[in-house]
């Protein structure tokens, strides 16, 4: 079943100079329940703009984005805004959490816009997903008393509280160290998996593309599928530096 789906989706921004710059050029790709996707590509070429696109915080410039089959763009902007809070959840790399909340405020936020059981049990579910992701010990804990590995499975409890289908990770590991890195990737794909939800990651680092079923590079606005091998860890990337865009 194909959850996410783009055809012939363009980007473009105006710049100061009134040029405009294009960012995506004809993207087409879909997303199936239960895939594992990632995306690399160097600094700048569009990662988290066709992240945003798949998460529906964005629209494109032109082309399609359905979910489930059907087309967002003619979505009002209140039931996008419950088509996306319900089935989709963003990781991010600088983690977004919420300044002097504890850690269960924090992960509880999502379930804030949630109905019926699932509003008056959020409490519990925080804490069930904060065991999950092995900080019951720190239910209480503001992100400022949080190490960064702890801060990301934070993010990611948050994330994935309302159990979503579709999970969208932004660099994930890219402020964490190799060991923490792996440890927070690992988790994401076991959680990922139990609830059969699709997981589509955009990295710059290949080791944590190469744990996806699926590969695709982004450069100049195109995407185009991948073989993971070691070919393409020497020249598809090259020299990487710097924050995805």
């Amino acid at each position: 079943m194909t959850l996410v789906r783009l055809d012939a989706v363009t980007k473009d921004v105006v710049l100061p100079d009134d040029t405009r710059l294009e960012i995506l050029r004809g993207i087409d790709l879909e997303v199936a329940a239960g895939d594992h996707v990632s995306i690399v590509g160097r600094s700048g070429s569009g990662k988290s703009t066709l992240l945003n696109l798949l998460g529906m915080l964005d629209a494109p410039t032109s082309g399609t984005v359905s979910f489930l089959g059907d087309p967002v763009g003619r979505m009002r902007r209140g039931a996008l805004d419950r088509l996306r809070g319900k089935n989709v959840g963003f990781v991010f790399q600088q983690f977004n959490l919420l300044a002097g909340r504890t850690a269960t405020e924090n992960v509880e936020m999502p379930l804030s816009y949630a109905r019926g059981t699932m509003f008056w049990s959020r409490r519990r579910l925080a804490h069930e997903m904060l065991d999950r992701v092995g900080l019951s010990h720190r239910l209480d804990s503001t992100p400022e008393q949080l190490s960064g590995g702890e801060q990301q499975r934070v993010a990611i409890a948050r994330a994935l509280v309302r159990r979503p289908s579709l999970i969208l990770a932004d660099e994930p590991t890219g402020a964490l160290d190799v060991e923490t890195g792996e440890a927070v990737m690992t988790l994401l794909d076991d959680i990922a998996a139990e609830a059969q939800a699709a997981l589509v990651t955009i990295t710059h680092d290949v080791h944590v593309a190469a744990r996806a079923r699926r590969h695709f590079r982004l450069e100049e606005g195109r995407l185009e599928p991948v073989r993971l091998d070691l070919a393409f860890r020497e020249t598809a990337l090259g020299s990487v530096t710097g924050t995805a865009s």
